[in-house]
């Protein structure tokens, strides 16, 4: 359903509009907060693009959102100095700041879901590659980022990169976080078929106004 019909889209976009904004006022760092937030501004131009002949359940709306949210509070302070992390890391005693790895681990858990219905209802895949198709893309995604944030910080301003990056001296940081990526992806799906067993239908059945269900 378009968002001009949707209540419920509608409410999700300006509550995640309205943290944005709060945020983007007075960042730690202003110019980690743009390296931070460059690939949030090209996907939404992406998922604007292509609103019109895909759109995704209110579900995976939900989701998304859940994650652009998480990631706008690591940008705000960067990863490496999020207060929610040095809460977690005073609570229980981490030797450094986590929050990083929460946010990877939201990647595979909130934007796992989302793929599979692209590779439902757009890919029309079998059965068995419509569980696959979404952990790998995860998986490919989460290296490709990797990659491309390395890439971007080296490029942008080297001196900016290890804030931008957040390794906090750990040298397989990246490894790391695809590896939490890629437990959110299995914890997600295994969800999933949980729903599916107890129910019989897909999740995008959820907050639908008019309920699509799928057997698959």
């Amino acid at each position: 359903m378009p968002i001009a019909r949707n209540r419920f889209l509608q409410a999700i976009a300006a509550a995640y509009g309205a943290l944005w904004l709060a945020l983007a006022v007075a960042p730690k760092y202003r110019d980690d907060w743009l390296l931070e937030n460059a690939l949030v501004f090209l996907s939404g131009a992406g998922l604007a693009a292509t609103h019109r002949h895909f759109v995704f359940s209110n579900f995976s709306w939900l989701c998304i959102a859940l994650f652009l949210a998480l990631h706008a509070i690591g940008a705000h302070s960067t990863y490496s100095e999020t207060p929610i992390g040095y809460w977690m890391q005073n609570a229980f005693g981490f030797a450094r700041n986590h929050y990083d790895r929460v946010v990877h681990f939201g990647f595979g858990l909130l934007l796992t879901y989302p793929l599979r219905e692209i590779a439902l209802r757009v890919l029309r895949v079998r059965p068995l590659w419509s569980w696959l198709v979404p952990l790998l893309a995860v998986l490919a995604a989460s290296s490709a980022y990797e990659l491309i944030e390395a890439w971007v910080a080296w490029i942008v301003d080297p001196e900016l990169g290890t804030a931008y990056l957040g390794t906090q001296g750990d040298e397989w940081d990246a490894q790391r976080d695809m590896t939490w990526a890629f437990a959110g992806a299995v914890a997600a799906l295994a969800a999933t078929a949980l729903f599916r067993r107890a129910t019989g239908y897909e999740p995008w059945a959820l907050f639908a106004p008019r309920k699509r269900r799928a057997r698959r």
